[in-house]
């Protein structure tokens, strides 16, 4: 079969678009993405399970006529199911689970004609910002490999950014998809609570904080793979509200003239990065100069009332999928069976009580009403994605024994992502600013409950005005 050598060129529609006028097989695009991935992975472990052989078998048995026929995807390897293959959530306690069922996302993902390829690294339990789990090893950024991709869904961005692959599965309870794709120069939209399915396993994840989605090259990949995936499943407990139109249609529809909040400063006074205040500052004046009317805002919210919440929520987390996974294997936890801080997470649960439960939810909604209250007078917000440049890898580990100590450590680092966890909204990061050294520093910009659709508008006029596509990291190729 001969090589399909411009496969790295073209994003997930592109692939497509030449699938469906027979420029190319499915075949030869799936050998393509396998060339590459042979090439990349192993300088950056994106992918921790390689499904070559299934991949090959969907596609000699025929593909679903849908918008991304033919078109290579991952993954990622924490709580979305594929039946027959691995699901390890990055830790030895689920090592060898393999599923009998597709979880829902994954059975419309396919129904799109996306292949899957593979499953991508992740932090144990999704616990991290960055991917260095000890069952799978670290991910390392595309961009210099001594940096951290970001997480929880870093194994996603650094097979995206490296070329293995237009886009890929990932999911977000704090950040996990707007923090990786900010490390790594893509394009991450967290969507509205409950726009995507979470079954048929759960009916929500981490109390409503959780999404699931994907890290792409380009917005239109984006809002075409939320068309083909989103909508209630019989039996969700609630849904995301409906949208007008397509989502792609939205791609490249005039946005109109926005009021752009800019947030520069975090709340609770914790610090931030110049060079992430700069690249917010600089997004501020490309939104200006499209016509835009941006003015300085502040995010809303209780810090420490948000710190105890995700807390509670996420301890309670931990040791609901440990007791599922110990029901299943029939044992009790073993020493070596989960690292250190997500032992001391469960741990905690016993000590986070059924009220303290409740507040956080109560801290959750109450932050939602904070953060509408700003949106009233606003269309937008527009803010750093982190608070920091991409770290090296080693500088946050799950090492530590000490839970809350870690928890604090991570929290106080993302004083931008989580609020819009908390409060359902859409948050759509852009790589639109780079250091001089080459790396890419991530803003992000958030929109009023179930309003994906002024995201991506806004998003698609900041592509095609500042143009993104042609950067790259060094190995990309």
């Amino acid at each position: 079969m001969a090589a399909f050598k411009d496969y790295q060129d073209h994003d997930g529609l592109g692939l497509a678009a030449l699938v469906r006028t027979r420029q190319v097989k499915p075949e030869e695009v799936l050998e393509a993405a396998l060339a590459c991935i042979a090439r990349h992975n192993p300088k950056v472990n994106a992918l921790t399970h390689l499904m070559e052989a299934e991949a090959r078998r969907t596609v000699a048995a025929g593909l679903p006529e849908g918008p991304f026929r033919g078109v290579p995807y991952a993954l990622k390897d924490l709580n979305v199911l594929y039946a027959g293959q691995p699901t390890t959530n990055g830790s030895r306690l689920f090592a060898g689970f393999v599923p009998d069922h597709d979880s829902t996302l994954t059975e419309r993902c396919r129904a799109a004609g996306l292949v899957i390829v593979g499953k991508t690294n992740t932090p144990e339990l999704g616990l991290n910002m960055t991917t260095e789990p000890a069952l799978h090893g670290p991910t390392r950024n595309p961009y210099d490999l001594a940096l951290s991709a970001g997480g929880s869904s870093g194994g996603a961005a650094a097979a995206v950014a490296s070329g293995m692959m237009p886009m890929a599965h990932a999911t977000d309870g704090g950040g996990s998809i707007r923090i990786p794709a900010a490390n790594c120069g893509l394009v991450g939209l967290k969507t509205t609570r409950a726009r995507n399915p979470m079954g048929p396993d759960v009916a929500e994840g981490l109390g409503g904080l959780s999404v699931g989605h994907c890290v792409s090259r380009t917005v239109r990949d984006s809002a075409a793979l939320l068309d083909a995936t989103h909508g209630p499943a019989p039996g969700d407990p609630y849904a995301a509200p409906p949208p007008a139109r397509p989502f792609l249609d939205e791609v490249g529809a005039d946005p109109g003239r926005l009021r752009i909040g800019l947030v520069t400063e975090a709340p609770g006074g914790l610090p931030v990065d110049a060079a992430c205040r700069s690249a917010a500052e600089e997004a501020g004046r490309m939104c200006a100069g499209l016509g835009h009317h941006v003015e300085p805002a502040t995010l809303d919210v209780d810090v420490e009332a948000l710190l105890e919440a995700f807390w509670s929520i996420f301890c309670a987390g931990v040791r609901f999928a440990v007791d599922q996974r110990l029901k299943a294997l029939q044992r009790p936890l073993r020493p070596d069976d989960i690292e250190p801080a997500s032992h001391a997470f469960a741990e905690a649960a016993a000590r986070v009580g059924a009220a303290d439960y409740l507040r956080g939810i109560h801290a959750l909604h109450a932050a939602g009403r904070r953060i509408a209250r700003t949106m009233a007078k606003l269309d937008v917000l527009l803010l750093p994605t982190l608070a920091q440049p991409p770290m090296p890898l080693g500088t946050l580990t799950m090492a530590e024994p000490d839970g809350r100590r870690y928890f604090d450590a991570l929290f106080r680092r993302l004083p931008f992502t989580p609020a819009f966890n908390a409060s359902g909204q859409p948050a759509i990061q852009l790589p639109l600013v780079w250091t001089d050294k080459g790396i890419p520093i991530g803003v992000q910009f958030a929109g009023r409950l179930g309003d994906e659709a002024t995201l991506l508008r806004l998003a698609a006029q900041l592509e095609a005005a500042h143009p993104w596509a042609k950067r790259r990291p060094p190995l990309f190729g």
